[in-house]
């Protein structure tokens, strides 16, 4: 039987050679995707090494984050799409979410972050393939979401996310990572601190680090197919 550690180092050696085949020198970061996996699986991937942990339903991430609050090293991302009445849960708990789309959930984030914590990174999703089963922004709502958060007090700008609509069509596949990353660049220009563009996932990793990909999110290759 395959280990969790096993499916990691697997992960991180696929990385490591796409890294190493489109010349990055930054290391791209892996987010491990843990949800609807149980907290024995997550505490196999922590005691492996795993530092990072990505979330989409609210109310099991909170019983995680909960369960391993003695662990302070690790980092809880929230990934999933939002609900106005869930995110207070996600302002409270998390350090980083990564799946803003608007500025009325932005506004709920920056208000409900308690002010002893550090403020809430953020991420904004944008759905760059425009895919109408996909959540996220329109590329071209991005800059006034931008603008919004940057002003935010307990609001940490970091940088973009996408969820690409599915194909096995390399080249679509390289065309909405690229389109990503030009978007990145152009935000990045305007607010230096932006840092994470995360994309990517177990079927597409490749091209999304050849792209500029800082960060990608695996979770069957590592906790196996979702029951």
């Amino acid at each position: 039987m395959v280990t969790i550690a096993e499916r990691l180092n697997n992960a991180y050696d696929r990385i490591a050679k796409a890294e190493q085949n489109s010349h990055k020198t930054d290391p791209v970061q892996l987010l491990a995707v843990s949800k609807t996996k149980p907290i024995e699986l997550i505490q196999q991937a922590y005691d492996a090494g795993q530092r990072l942990f990505g979330e989409s339903y609210v109310q099991e991430a909170v019983d995680k984050v909960t369960h391993f609050k003695q662990c302070r090293d690790i980092e809880w991302h929230f990934i999933g799409p939002i609900q106005s009445n869930k995110s207070r849960h996600i302002a409270e708990h998390f350090s980083w979410v990564q799946s803003v789309d608007r500025v009325k959930i932005a506004r709920r984030l920056n208000e409900q972050r308690p002010t002893n914590l550090k403020p809430l990174n953020v991420l904004i999703q944008v759905n760059i393939s425009e895919d109408e089963n996909k959540s996220g922004c329109l590329p071209a709502e991005v800059q006034a979401l931008a603008d919004f958060i940057h002003d935010s007090k307990q609001l940490s700008l970091r940088g973009l996310m996408t969820i690409t609509a599915k194909t096995d069509d390399l080249l679509i596949q390289k065309q909405y990572f690229q389109q990503m990353k030009d978007c990145f660049d152009r935000l990045k220009a305007q607010y230096p601190q932006i840092d994470t563009l995360s994309m990517g996932m177990s079927g597409d990793l490749e091209p999304a680090v050849a792209a500029g990909a800082t960060m990608v999110r695996i979770g069957t290759d590592i906790f196996g197919q979702r029951q």
